[in-house]
């Protein structure tokens, strides 16, 4: 069986329908998976007709019965918007709707109804001016499944990313690096290299501080709460290095092949490596989550939006790594693959 994997739109007046419609081209995806989006079947439909894809857009009542047949777009119509929503403003309809998609799949995800999710970009903006008020995606996902254990997992090109904290300001992001937090991201980090493939994954967790705090010289964050998290990983068995410094682990991931995966302290400590390195093919994936949930790693790109040029690898690459993350979880756990 292949795995069902629910789209969600995104933001309609952003490129999330254009680069749902570019990927849907692929007959590959149709051979990794089952696709079905969730969003509006209006939006879609002029989606469709700014690429000149050949592609006509059903609407579906059950995720089941989706996905089955490649030429054709499967879309669990919300009926949110209006065909003619402009591009590239912020709209709070727009946002509103977008978060609804979320839900939806969320809701299907929980209710084992599909295999997993592959986000297209929202806009915080519109969404919060929606009546929606979350920092972003991954926020969104752990309020509707009520977990409290998460992470942000980046992957692009050689390197991947996992964050001890995220959308939050780099004071507060000083103030969340602590023994507990650091080592559960660390037991994330190789839950999530096993689910992709990889049995005995090396993990690096870079330092807070330049040159790891130089012994407490530029910081002492790094001796006293990442260095007790290392040590409590390897007592767990895991193939954990660091603190590494932060201007070099990167290079050693990367280029030098050192290791699997890198634990990074905040937002731009990952992000942009991961960005420099592998932007046009980078995936988010939510890590801890019940369900499996990935994304472009890109907004909502309102300069391109309505002109049909937008790069859609990321949202390739996204609905990819979802299929590839349920056929693991389907061999390793005996379940996961959606049969209804």
């Amino acid at each position: 069986m292949k795995p069902l994997i629910a789209i969600t739109m995104g933001d309609a007046t952003g490129i999330g329908p254009e680069i749902i419609v570019k990927s849907l081209q692929d007959k590959e995806i149709y051979n990794m998976c089952r696709p079905v989006v969730i969003g509006d079947i209006g939006i879609m439909r002029r989606a469709v007709g700014i690429i000149k894809a050949e592609l006509p857009c059903y609407a579906v009542t059950e995720p089941c019965t989706a996905g089955q047949e490649y030429g054709r777009i499967d879309v669990i119509d919300l009926n949110n918007l209006p065909a003619d929503l402009p591009f590239a403003v912020v709209d709070p309809r727009a946002g509103k709707a977008a978060y609804e998609y979320v839900e939806m799949a969320v809701k299907l995800a929980m209710e084992d109804k599909i295999d997993a999710i592959a986000t297209a970009p929202l806009n915080k903006d519109a969404m919060n001016q929606g009546g929606c008020h979350f920092p972003g995606h991954t926020e969104i996902l752990a309020h509707l499944s009520n977990t409290k254990d998460y992470a942000m997992m980046l992957t692009g090109g050689a390197l991947r990313v996992i964050h001890v904290s995220t959308h939050v300001s780099i004071r507060r992001a000083c103030e969340l690096v602590k023994k507990e937090r650091v080592l559960r991201v660390i037991q994330l980090a190789d839950q999530a290299m096993k689910l992709i493939g990889i049995l005995n994954p090396r993990i690096a967790v870079a330092g807070l501080n330049p040159h790891s705090g130089e012994g407490g010289m530029f910081g002492n964050e790094d001796i006293e709460e990442i260095i007790p998290a290392i040590e409590a990983a390897k007592k767990m068995g895991l193939d954990v290095t660091g603190p590494v410094p932060p201007d070099t682990v990167f290079f050693r991931a990367a280029h030098r092949g050192h290791f699997d995966i890198v634990v990074v302290m905040y937002h731009d400590q990952g992000h942009i490596p991961l960005k420099v390195l592998g932007f046009e093919q980078g995936v988010n994936i939510t890590v801890g989550l019940p369900f499996i949930r990935t994304s472009v790693d890109h907004g909502t790109a309102f300069g391109k939006a309505g002109k049909g040029t937008a790069d859609h690898l990321s949202m390739m690459e996204s609905i990819r790594m979802a299929a590839l993350m349920a056929h693991a979880r389907a061999e390793g756990k005996g379940e996961g693959i959606c049969r209804r």
